[in-house]
């Protein structure tokens, strides 16, 4: 499947590519970044259409929802073919970085002087709306959601990433900017999008359900593609030739427009026409910038074929040396012998100041998500009832919600400790509920009034209500009895190093420890393993 932005590259690709091999080839085109009904439009297409403006704006910034997944038209190629590998060579970072937050800002900031003189210019709306399609960052992680999301259902088994540095290995001193102002804050974007995908992606290969992620990140100059004498184009358009006579000229007084509608020009009615270089995703450039870019001490350059020499030997297993997620793995600071060491020192001294000062530690709600203190403080409501795991899985649910109901209802500073961080309570007969000032579920989306129907209440109970009912505590007993299966299922003279949690480790205390079964819970119902050490 060769998949490229417009129809005539996609089919271009496929008819030069058709004599390599006994491989069937599919082309594939549109823009990966938008939904399926706006794939085929440029760029002016969909901002400056308010429809196509708000379309991309829902996509972006709402909530990620099986809406959004099923007609974003990344979504629906993955979904469509089902590839067992992904090569990706789309430059995310001149996509995302070249849509010019800043120039639209100065629109922006322009309404806003009028709007505080008491003027509401015409375009006040739609100029705020293309600054919130500029931005970059919500952009980007929407297109690794997505990405991640459509890999995995298709059971991608293995994806590469061709990235950029964004300045083609050099420094902020670069010399180059794309015909912009040096130095090109447009150009410094791309740099800063391309880090932030390098480490959404990073976050990808330590994903257990993703595929295998790396990325090849050329740091020079990527050429080329052909040479040849013909058009010069910009964005897909010729160049038309004027000619300003010198008798035309314009004195330098008093001011000038930048762009104006008439001028001392005339239109020779002809095109640019030169010999050029195409080096691809960078343009063509000419004889004499083609020199000046890969002279030594400059961009220089790297072929593409060595780039995909590189991506070939990563995916058959070799080691390349130049794959960024792997040399970040072993860049960075994990978890180490003597921190592992002092943690029981650690977790003994807190134990120590709780009986000082008689007092449990469960949550404060600062390390997040609001489900980890729900479920903290759930768990710990069956400690404070004197339960054992035994206890939660032969009593009868019922017996374990009336109990612990009844701990909130005469318990008013363990009330208050539960309330005042945000998590509200949701009382055992499910229609009543109790609150502090803060509920940190759900969260503000544009509305302060909430509609309390059953699939809300269901919805904010599960990501962080405390509930008191009798079927959450039937759950927890399920919970329970996988513990239980887990510990049943270790021999009883097995000694060795093959169980992180073995059987002293859940009965060391006589107590349940909320924060070991909860860490179990989130390993094993929340999928969220630490894959790299």
């Amino acid at each position: 499947i060769i998949l490229s932005l417009e129809k005539y590259q996609a089919e271009e690709a496929v008819q030069m590519l058709k004599d390599s091999g006994n491989v069937q080839l599919i082309p594939e085109w549109g823009n990966i970044f938008v939904r399926d009904a706006l794939k085929d439009l440029n760029r002016q297409q969909i901002i400056e259409d308010a429809a196509n403006r708000n379309m991309v704006i829902d996509d972006v910034l709402n909530d990620l929802t099986e809406e959004i997944l099923q007609r974003s038209y990344l979504y629906q190629v993955i979904d469509k073919h089902k590839p067992d590998i992904v090569i990706d060579c789309v430059n995310s970072a001149t996509a995302l970085a070249y849509q010019d937050i800043f120039t639209s800002s100065i629109e922006v900031r322009k309404s806003l002087t009028g709007l505080t003189g008491g003027v509401v210019e015409a375009n006040a709306s739609s100029n705020i709306e293309k600054l919130l399609l500029t931005q970059y960052v919500p952009q980007l992680i929407r297109h690794i959601q997505i990405l991640y999301e459509a890999m995995k259902r298709a059971a991608v088994k293995f994806y590469v990433k061709v990235g950029t540095s964004g300045t083609g290995g050099m420094g902020l001193n670069i010399p180059y900017t794309h015909s912009e102002e040096k130095p090109s804050r447009m150009l410094l974007s791309k740099s800063a999008i391309a880090g932030a995908h390098t480490l959404l992606l990073w976050l990808m290969a330590r994903t257990p359900d993703a595929p295998i992620t790396k990325e090849i990140k050329p740091t020079a100059a990527i050429a080329w593609k052909k040479i040849k004498y013909g058009e010069i184009k910009k964005a897909g358009k010729a160049v038309e030739l004027y000619d300003c006579p010198v008798e035309n000229a314009i004195k330098l007084k008093g001011s000038m427009d930048r762009d104006m509608k008439k001028g001392p020009w005339i239109k020779i009615n002809d095109t640019l026409k030169k010999v050029y270089i195409d080096t691809g995703e960078n343009g063509i450039f000419s004889y004499e910038e083609f020199t000046a870019i890969t002279s030594r001490g400059q961009m220089e350059f790297i072929t593409p074929q060595e780039i995909a020499n590189n991506v070939i030997f990563e995916i058959l297993g070799g080691n390349t040396g130049h794959d960024i997620i792997n040399a970040l793995d072993n860049a960075t600071m994990g978890p180490t012998y003597r921190a592992g060491s002092l943690r029981s020192s650690a977790l003994q001294k807190m134990s120590r100041l709780q009986k000082e000062h008689d007092c449990d530690s469960v949550a404060f709600e600062l390390l997040g998500p609001p489900k980890l203190s729900k479920l903290l403080y759930e768990v710990y409501l069956l400690k404070r009832c004197k339960f054992s795991m035994d206890d939660v899985v032969n009593k009868s649910a019922g017996y374990l919600a009336a109990s612990a109901e009844e701990l909130i209802k005469t318990d008013p500073k363990l009330r208050s400790d539960i309330l005042s961080i945000g998590i509200p309570i949701l009382m055992g007969d499910g229609k009543h509920l109790l609150r502090g000032p803060v509920m940190k579920i759900p969260a503000y989306r544009g509305v302060n009034t909430l509609d309390l129907t059953d699939e809300n209440i269901e919805r904010w109970t599960s990501e962080g209500w405390l509930d008191l009912r009798e079927k959450n505590f039937e759950h927890w007993q399920q919970r329970l009895k996988k513990i239980k299966k887990e510990i049943d299922e270790i021999p009883l003279d097995d000694t060795s190093s093959q169980y992180d949690r073995d059987r002293e480790y859940w009965t060391e205390s006589q107590t349940i420890e909320p924060g070991k079964i909860v860490g179990w819970l989130f390993l094993e119902e929340e999928l969220g393993s630490r894959m790299k050490e």
